[in-house]
């Protein structure tokens, strides 16, 4: 395990800063990496490493959203309002009904198998996009009508919205049926979450006003408490929803509320872990594809893949309606909340696990999706934020 570490730390980086060079985000040279040395490349990593590949993955979420909490001032984020709340499913349900209509007659696919692939699809990626806003909110970019905030917001809380979704089409898939229930349970992990976030952000808030200890201890306390949240979601999922990564982000807000000198300190503490936990996520993202699911494909898929990326385009500009973004803002919004990666990776080749006839077309959308999408974001923000959002001096 420990060779694998070293072969994706350091062809990581080393990718990462070539497609840098070349004005391209390092993401895509971690990705490269990740399919050069998985299964369907060279077949370079240990199965060890493999096996914990979706903890690690998760674990580098933890990072970067814990990092982007403890940079989120609440206060933007009521500015924002109504379209913060819209942008959480609104996009979401735009790209499914897109998919749900052009599928069956691009891929030859069932109407419930079209909306396999749109939950599938259509979970939008904090990897690709938490870090980009963290990036315009300290140099002062869309300010002024809080841009950077109203994107995390939406990403922290679309992916909770899509997963109950596929996992009710795949219940419905194979035998099951609809239960209400598992919608109710989209609002109530969000409420528990953000609850639960919010005590034990104010129990840590005054521990550590209460007893000295250096920063870097906090931080793994900070950190051992997201690990728990985790968890806790995963103990309770039977009983009660609960949304870890929500919780943990509420978390950060809570630290940053109570204790903001100390949140600027650890942030920064954040950042640097970033760098190394940047590199394992898209590596591992990257190990996940399978480039023979890639040839198979046609021009059919990726055309499905476009039709639902203009289709999220249209539901981002629907909450945006009435606000007082500038057009040139809401092109931003329109092809920052496009990136896709993390959650494709996760339950891309579920459906076909489950031996669902669709599964093969489903994991080789989701591969799409990852290798189209994921770039085109991550290229689209980094060359077009300083153009299409107003800057403000940063205090």
């Amino acid at each position: 395990m420990l060779t694998s570490l070293a072969l994706i730390f350091l062809l990581g980086l080393l990718l990462g800063s070539i497609f840098q060079k070349l004005r391209l985000p390092a993401l895509l040279g971690m990705i490269l990496t990740g399919i050069l040395l998985s299964p369907h490349g060279f077949n370079m990593l240990d199965d060890s490493l493999l096996v914990i590949a979706s903890d690690l993955r998760q674990l580098a979420l933890v990072i970067i959203l814990t990092r982007a909490g403890l940079s989120l001032n609440i206060n933007d984020l009521k500015k924002v309002g109504r379209p913060a709340i819209l942008m959480c499913f609104v996009p979401a349900c735009f790209e499914i009904i897109g998919i749900v209509i052009f599928a069956p007659h691009i891929m030859g696919v069932t109407i419930l198998e079209a909306a396999i692939i749109g939950s599938v699809v259509a979970a939008v990626s904090p990897a690709v996009i938490v870090p980009r806003m963290l990036r315009l909110m300290e140099e002062g970019y869309g300010k002024k009508h809080g841009i950077p905030q109203l994107i995390l917001a939406g990403a922290s809380v679309d992916d909770v919205f899509v997963i109950v979704l596929f996992s009710s089409f795949t219940s419905l898939a194979t035998g099951g049926e609809i239960n209400m229930v598992n919608f109710l349970k989209i609002p109530v992990s969000i409420v528990l979450g953000i609850l639960v976030g919010i005590l034990i952000g104010m129990f840590l808030s005054c521990f550590f006003k209460k007893f000295h200890m250096r920063d870097s201890v906090k931080l793994l306390i900070l950190l051992s408490f997201s690990f728990l949240l985790i968890e806790l979601e995963s103990l309770l999922k039977s009983y009660v929803p609960i949304s870890g990564l929500i919780a943990i982000m509420t978390l950060a807000i809570t630290i940053y509320r109570t204790y903001e000198v100390l949140a600027k300190r650890l942030s920064a503490r954040y950042n640097r872990l970033w760098v190394a936990a940047e590199v394992l996520l898209f590596v591992l993202v990257g190990a996940t594809v399978d480039l023979k699911y890639v040839y198979s494909a046609g021009f059919a898929a990726i055309l499905l893949v476009v039709i639902a990326l203009l289709f999220r385009m249209v539901g981002v500009l629907f909450c945006l309606v009435q606000t007082k973004l500038t057009k040139k803002e809401r092109v931003f919004c329109m092809i920052a909340y496009t990136p896709k990666a993390t959650v494709q990776a996760a339950i891309g080749a579920v459906p076909l696990s489950m031996g669902l006839a669709c599964g093969n077309k489903v994991l080789t959308v989701a591969v799409l999706a990852i290798l189209i999408t994921a770039p085109f974001g991550a290229i689209m923000i980094d060359s077009f934020y300083k153009k299409l959002c107003e800057k403000e001096e940063v205090e």
